[in-house]
């Protein structure tokens, strides 16, 4: 998984109902900022982690942008039938922005995930021989997220403490 900026370009209609009341101008201490800057952080661009990892020779088997649908509606779309994936929640860090909506706005996770990119702004598959080359070629810019598995949909849960 490649981290997102924030919300990048979709939920802003529930964030706006989420944060209904607040003052967007006023800094809150866990968005180390304002909402309205934590909102309006610039989309990313994804494409140099990418050539990074063609690059380093990394076998790229699949790329779901996490757009409108999050991450339970566009990751579903690259795999190929029978094929799902299972996502370890804390294995990235989750944005203070969507903690503060989710609380807020008293929004269920399943919605967050839908609705949100929750942190993850593009997710690469690759080949699990291939992960320590993807770790090397993007350093702290990589996340390791979870894996695909038989059967379809994402499954998300928490990550398991060590």
């Amino acid at each position: 998984g490649l981290a997102s900026s924030g919300l990048h370009t979709n939920g802003y209609s529930l964030a706006r109902q989420a944060l209904d009341g607040l003052d967007w101008n006023v800094p809150i201490r866990e968005l180390g900022g304002t909402p309205g800057d934590a909102l309006l952080k610039t989309h990313l661009c994804y494409l140099t982690s990418i050539r990074r990892l063609q690059s380093a020779g990394v076998d790229i088997h699949g790329l779901a942008h996490i757009t409108g649908g999050g991450i339970v509606e566009n990751l579903p779309r690259i795999l190929p039938a029978q094929v799902g994936a299972h996502i370890h929640e804390g294995s990235w860090p989750i944005l203070p922005i969507f903690d503060l909506i989710q609380r807020l706005g008293n929004i269920n996770k399943a919605e967050m995930y839908r609705v949100f990119n929750m942190g993850l702004g593009m997710l690469v598959i690759v080949p699990p021989e291939h992960v320590e080359m993807a770790q090397a070629a993007l350093a702290n810019d990589l996340y390791v997220v979870g894996e695909t598995i038989a059967g379809e949909g994402v499954r998300i849960t928490e990550q398991e403490a060590d």
